[in-house]
């Protein structure tokens, strides 16, 4: 491969953001491991769903990094990682080209898993393309009005723990849904820290993120809140008699919960933060795949 091939490669790679597949590789994991702790394992249409799931991520990465760079919220200014439409290394007809590709090829797999699923899939995958290309694109970007962090939990928690528990056992149920709501807030812990750290170009630009509206202290607070919740509801749960002891296991990642928590607190607007965005990444796929373990130990 010449030495230009690798450089383009290298550039659609930083396009396509891949840090952030765990995020959606997570909810994957937790959804078919209630469907194996149910009996209703399906080996296809869980790497079915998992395949989708990363094609969606990478869509929305494309997505974000073409509308913010036409609506000019992408600036010279900005404190993270190198938006590729923004700094000229891609032109935007060809990010605008691979983003509506790869959202071609999450909905083609997603018609084939509705040969199973039926309607509830159609109605499931449509909702994810339209928050896709919504979430920073259309005549009401999701996340310039703050309802990014909402969205995010929606569709990283309720929507693809029961998805993916729903292609393979083809019910859903409350105890399915208390589990996509733990998977939802780590993950949606990642976005808090994200406008957290582009809190001040974002109201420069006019993006009205959830962060921008409730200031540094609130988002912190938000942040906080999302990760300790994340430990409360395993122990309902237990309680309650919706999953055995074994989701206590997610008690494991606390210790990691408190340091991104004082990291949070602790640090300034800048690009520090980018660190911190990359730890809760991680943190989210640890304590999802702690969640999937308990799960299928029961």
């Amino acid at each position: 491969m010449t030495d230009t091939a690798m450089a383009d490669l290298h550039t659609w790679i930083l396009a396509v953001r891949p840090k952030t597949l765990p995020a959606a590789a997570g909810p994957v994991f937790v959804g078919t491991a209630l469907a194996f702790s149910d009996q209703g394992l399906a080996i296809l249409p869980a790497l079915g769903s998992l395949c989708i799931a990363f094609l969606l991520q990478i869509g929305v990465n494309l997505a974000n990094d073409f509308f913010d760079s036409i609506t000019g919220i992408d600036t010279r200014d900005r404190l993270g990682p190198t938006r590729v439409t923004q700094s000229g290394l891609i032109s935007p007809p060809a990010v605008k080209a691979a983003m509506w590709c790869v959202l071609a090829l999450a909905m083609l797999l997603g018609l084939v898993l509705a040969m199973r699923g039926g309607w509830p899939v159609l109605i499931i995958g449509t909702a994810c393309i339209l928050a896709a290309l919504g979430y920073s694109g259309g005549p009401y970007p999701l996340a310039s009005h703050g309802l990014g962090d909402l969205f995010v939990f929606i569709f990283f928690g309720l929507v693809a723990v029961g998805g993916t528990y729903y292609i393979q056992t083809l019910q859903l149920t409350w105890r399915v849904l208390a589990m996509a709501i733990m998977v939802g807030l780590p993950i949606t812990a990642i976005i808090v820290v994200n406008n957290l750290r582009d809190v001040h170009t974002d109201h420069k630009a006019g993006k009205y993120t959830l962060a921008v509206l409730i200031g540094e202290k609130g988002s912190k607070l938000e942040y906080t809140l999302l990760l300790l919740s994340a430990f409360v509801i395993p122990f309902i749960c237990w309680r309650i008699g919706w999953a055995s002891a074994w989701i206590l296991l997610t008690w494991l990642g606390f210790p990691w919960c408190w340091v991104l928590i004082r990291l949070v607190w602790n640090s300034p607007i800048s690009p520090a933060l980018n660190s911190v965005l990359a730890k809760t990444a991680a943190f989210s796929l640890f304590y999802n795949t702690l969640l999937s373990v308990g799960i299928v130990l029961e």
